[in-house]
């Protein structure tokens, strides 16, 4: 795949998420945020694997930064499921 094709993805794939997202009640984000931390572990699989894969510096650069971003995400969403789940706590 070439650099285009990967850009054009990227942008499909942002806009499709971007609707996804939109039309979820705010009732909803949550609960579903909570149940999304699994799955954004795949993200750090895939960030790992490509940069595992990268040949150039620049892009093990740009892999290395996906890493972190990707467990900044998951460590920001298990920090905040934690926070949803304590106001569901009874007070003794």
């Amino acid at each position: 795949m070439n650099e285009l094709t990967l850009i054009i993805l990227f942008v499909i794939a942002t806009l499709v998420g971007y609707k996804v997202i939109s039309n979820v009640p705010s009732l909803l984000h949550t609960p579903l945020m909570s149940g999304m931390n699994a799955l954004s572990g795949v993200t750090v699989l895939g960030a790992l694997v490509a940069t595992a894969c990268a040949v150039a510096t620049g892009n093990q650069i740009i892999g290395a930064l996906a890493i972190i971003l990707a467990m900044i995400n998951v460590v920001g969403g298990f920090f905040i499921t934690g926070r949803m789940l304590k106001m569901f706590k009874t007070r003794g």
